[in-house]
């Protein structure tokens, strides 16, 4: 694979973390209690399952800040349960309570990375080890992709092009090593090429940052991505 080296200006990061924010919460306020429980993009999760996730995911995410923060390591979730946990409990919670901790998670996340003097700290994100200036990017893929999969009217048409840039780096960085992918180069529109997954077969992939992005995360057919047709990878998060 080739390694992935880029940077994103944090302050504008996280900017663009608060205002897919605040999309999100725009768009979950008018689903009413009936339709949170109705089926998501995500094969057998409902919304609320997808919303609870996003709840627990900026949690573990304030939790591993203030860790490292306060020279402390800690990972993101403690085992594969918990995770799954925080994606059950959306089943228990109300409309209202959902749209709540999607709000308050979201802002101790925020309050958690303003205080971040030392952006080069390193922590450990589900077994591997990045720094602090990754969590902003790393939770604007998670809010991103997650609005998309809550099937409440945002598509990736929406997706800004500067942030499709680094969500394609993202995907590049976090998944470039997955056993499951097949030896394709990437090549965007924008300028982004790489080299990832394994097999003898290279082919190339091409399209718009948003769309290979998404065709990494498991969203788009492959049919949409020029020469991809037979690879879809699996759903990413």
């Amino acid at each position: 694979m080739t390694e992935q080296t880029f940077s994103a200006p944090l302050e504008t990061l996280r900017k663009r973390v608060q205002e897919a924010t605040q999309r999100l919460l725009g768009d979950t306020i008018g689903i009413s209690d009936d339709d949170w429980y109705r089926p998501s993009r995500l094969p057998g999760w409902s919304r609320a399952n997808v919303a609870a996730h996003l709840s627990a995911n900026a949690e573990a995410l304030a939790d591993l800040v203030e860790a490292a923060r306060n020279g402390r390591s800690a990972p993101l979730y403690v085992d594969d349960e918990s995770r799954r946990e925080g994606v059950e409990r959306g089943s228990s919670l109300t409309g209202l309570e959902l749209q709540i901790g999607l709000d308050t998670s979201a802002g101790r996340l925020d309050n958690a990375l303003e205080g971040v003097e030392d952006w080069s700290a390193a922590v450990e994100l589900r077994g591997r080890t990045l720094t602090l200036a990754q969590v902003p990017l790393a939770r604007l893929s998670e809010v991103v992709v997650h609005h998309i999969d809550l099937d409440c009217g945002f598509e990736l048409g929406r997706v800004e092009p500067g942030a499709a840039r680094w969500l394609l780096h993202w995907a590049l960085l976090w998944h470039g090593h997955d056993a499951d992918l097949p030896a394709v180069r990437v090549q965007s529109t924008s300028g982004v090429a790489a080299e990832l997954g394994e097999g003898d077969e290279l082919r190339t992939v091409s399209g718009p940052d948003a769309s290979l992005w998404a065709w990494l995360m498991g969203r788009t057919p492959d049919q949409a991505i020029e020469g991809a047709d037979g690879l879809t990878p699996a759903l990413r998060s």
